[in-house]
């Protein structure tokens, strides 16, 4: 592919984004191609190494901050009209109140979410201080005369360190896969701005 073919085709993939976004990337793109064929390599080679455009696209996307793209595609490209404005005006008490009740629901959704992972996270730190506790009071135990009740607060103790092991791999699993999962659902609002736009 030729690096014009490879920017016009880019330019295309990208529109729906910011204009300075675009261009940013695109003079990024141009200037690498124009950098690698002044090393030796032809211009095709110089394009294939520039990467995929699907991959280029997801990173720029990834990159740019939601509420640039959401500006980007709200903001109106005219001045809007006196009844357009009116018309906004009448109907506040309805979009307003519904895009507040949304909003509240989805930051609701992710502090729960949050809630939880800590949660587990306490859970792990309470198994953990358990098996900290359980061997000095497995010693006073025994030391005040009471050798079962001792070894059974060290019996407790291993048990939990057993769980807080765990636990602990668990709590990491979980909260990864929570951070990748919010990454996709940014990513995936992104998209439907951009695919709104591009419509």
């Amino acid at each position: 592919m030729s690096k014009q073919a490879f920017l016009a085709r880019l330019r295309k993939e990208l529109s729906g984004l910011p204009k300075d976004d675009i261009e940013e990337r695109l003079a990024f793109y141009e200037e690498m191609i124009d950098d690698r064929t002044e090393e030796g390599l032809s211009e095709e080679e110089a394009v294939s190494a520039a990467g995929a455009i699907d991959e280029i696209v997801a990173q720029t996307v990834a990159d740019i901050s939601l509420p640039k793209i959401a500006r980007e595609r709200l903001l109106p490209k005219r001045q809007l009209k006196a009844w357009e404005i009116v018309l906004l005006a009448l109907g506040s008490p309805i979009w307003l109140s519904l895009g507040i009740a949304a909003a509240a629901v989805i930051l609701a959704l992710y502090v729960s979410l949050w809630a939880v992972i800590v949660s587990l996270w306490a859970v792990f730190g309470a198994l953990a201080a358990c098996v900290l506790v359980s061997v000095p009071a497995c010693v006073i135990s025994i030391a005040g005369g009471s050798a079962a009740s001792g070894f059974a607060v060290l019996a407790a103790g291993i048990v939990c360190m057993g769980l807080s092991i765990f636990m602990f791999f668990g709590c990491k699993a979980i909260t990864k896969a929570i951070f990748m999962q919010t990454k996709r659902i940014a990513i995936g609002i992104k998209k439907c701005f951009i695919k709104k736009k591009e419509a």
